[in-house]
C-alpha cells in the first residue's frame, strides 16, 4: 500500500536524494530516497517506488544531494536582534543558519550590556528575550531565548511567574550569583517543576563574574544540561570529566568553544558508559573565540574524524539528541509529522571521498547546497561552507 499526503493543500516533493540521515541514533540512515512535505511537516519518507506523490504542487530534485535535519545549537548566547556585543558583529544568526543551523538555544543572555542582576530584572531580560525572539526570525533562524540568569532572591514564585509568561529555559548556573551546589539545586528543582529545561556551567572562569564549576557541584545542582564538559573555554581535570560522565543521568555537553583534546577525551568517556544519547553539542557563541557559523558542522566533523565516531551518528548529537533533552518534539529529526528543516549536503568540489559520509570521516567539512526551515527554501548554496558538487533544483509540479 503506498504512503500518502492526502488532505493537504500544499505538498512538495524531494527526490533523488543520495542518503537520508535521520537524526535518531537508533536508525540513523534511513532507506529512503524521497521526502514528502504538506504544509511546512515532513508528510511521508522512503523509497518514491513505494509513495504516493501524484499530488505533488512543487517539486526538488536533489541532484544526488543527501539531507539532514537543522542542526540545534544546544549552547548559544544571542542578545537582541541579529546582533552580538560580544564582538560586536551584526549578521551572525542569519550567518549561521547558513552553516546548517536551524534552531538555537539559548544558555543565558549574559552579554547584554549593563546586564541587570536585581530579581525584577533578570525576570524583565528573560520575558523580553523570549517575547522579541517569539516575534524576530532571522532568516528563518528558529531562536528559543530568554534564559533565567539565576541570581539570588529568586523565589519559587518567580519561576511560577516566569513559566506562565512563557519562560521554558534556564541559564548556566555559575553565570549569576547562584554559584553553589546547594541553591543551584533549590532553584533547578523549582525550574524542573515548572517545565523548564536548564543547564549548569562546568568548568574554570569563561568571562568576568561567572565562577569556576567542578565537578561536585555540577553533580549537586542536576541541571539537565552538564555544559561544555570540554571547557567554556577552560576545561576541567580529567578525572573530574570522568565523574561527571560516570555519576550524571543528564544531558552531558561538547562544544565548539572549548578544550578539543577534552572533548574527545569526553566523547570516549560517554562512549564507555553508555551514554551517547545523552551526548549534545553546541557552539557556546558568540564569544571570545568569534562568532561561529560553521561551529557546529565542524564539531560534527571533528568528533567523527579524530574521535572513532561513525559520522551520520555525530550528526545525531547535533539533532536528535538535542531536541530530545530540549523537548523540542517538533524538530531535530526526519520523520512524519516533525518540522520540515531540511540541510541538504554534498561532497565539496575539490576534496576526496565519494559522499558526504567519506566527507565529514576524512575531516573534511561537507557542502551545503540548500536550506529548509518549515518546508520554506531559506537559502541555496551555503555562503559560508565550501561549495557542494550537487545543488537542489526547485522545480514546478510536473518537472
Amino acid at each position: 500500500m503506498m504512503a500518502t499526503a492526502e488532505g493537504t493543500s500544499d505538498m512538495l516533493v524531494i527526490r533523488n536524494l543520495a542518503q537520508v540521515f535521520s537524526g535518531d541514533l537508533a536508525e540513523p540512515i534511513l532507506d529512503a530516497d524521497t521526502i514528502v512535505v504538506a504544509d511546512g511537516r515532513i508528510a511521508a519518507v522512503g523509497a518514491a517506488s513505494r509513495l504516493d506523490l501524484s499530488g505533488a504542487t512543487a517539486v526538488i530534485d536533489a541532484k544526488g544531494s543527501s539531507v539532514m535535519p537543522g542542526m540545534i545549537d544546544n549552547h548559544s548566547h544571542p542578545v537582541m536582534g541579529d546582533w552580538t556585543p560580544r564582538q560586536n558583529q551584526l549578521g551572525w544568526i542569519e550567518s549561521t543558519l547558513h552553516g546548517g543551523v536551524t534552531t538555537l538555544v539559548s544558555a543565558g543572555e549574559v552579554h547584554v550590556p549593563g546586564r541587570p542582576r536585581d530579581v525584577v530584572g533578570v525576570k524583565a531580560l528573560a520575558i523580553t528575550a523570549q517575547r522579541a525572539f517569539s516575534a524576530f526570525s532571522p532568516s528563518g533562524m528558529k531562536v528559543l531565548a530568554g534564559a533565567l540568569i539565576l541570581e539570588h532572591g529568586l523565589e519559587e514564585a518567580d519561576f511560577r511567574e516566569l513559566a506562565a509568561a512563557g519562560v521554558t529555559l534556564v541559564a548556566e548556573v555559575g553565570l549569576g550569583t547562584v554559584k553553589d551546589g546547594p541553591t543551584g539545586r533549590r532553584m533547578i528543582g523549582w525550574a524542573r517543576e515548572n517545565g523548564m529545561t536548564s543547564m549548569t556551567h562546568v568548568g574554570g572562569h569563561s568571562i568576568p563574574g561567572s565562577a569556576r564549576i567542578g565537578a561536585e557541584t555540577v553533580l549537586e545542582v542536576d541541571a539537565d544540561v552538564a555544559a561544555h564538559l570540554n571547557g567554556g573555554p577552560t576545561a576541567l581535570a580529567d578525572k573530574e570529566l570522568s565523574l561527571i560522565c560516570e555519576e550524571s543521568r543528564r544531558g552531558l555537553e561538547i562544544v565548539h568553544n572549548g578544550n578539543m583534546r577534552a572533548g574527545l577525551f569526553v566523547l570516549d568517556e560517554v562512549r564507555r558508559v553508555g551514554a551517547l544519547d545523552r551526548l549534545v553539542l553546541g557552539t557556546d557563541g558568540p564569544a571570545g573565540s568569534g562568532v561561529q557559523p560553521l561551529g557546529m558542522l565542524r564539531l560534527v566533523t571533528m568528533l567523527a574524524s579524530l574521535g572513532g565516531v561513525a559520522p551520520e551518528e555525530a550528526l545525531c548529537f547535533a539533532t536528535g539528541n538535542v531536541a530530545r533533552l530540549r523537548g523540542l518534539a517538533d524538530r531535530g529529526r526526519i520523520a512524519p509529522g516533525l518540522a520540515a528543516d531540511l540541510v541538504f549536503l554534498d561532497a565539496p568540489m575539490g576534496g576526496h571521498g565519494s559522499n558526504v559520509l567519506d566527507t565529514i570521516a576524512s575531516g573534511n567539512l561537507p557542502g551545503i547546497g540548500m536550506i529548509m526551515v518549515d518546508g520554506t527554501v531559506r537559502a541555496g548554496r551555503s555562503r559560508n561552507t565550501p561549495p557542494s558538487i550537487a545543488v537542489p533544483e526547485r522545480l514546478g509540479a510536473a518537472g
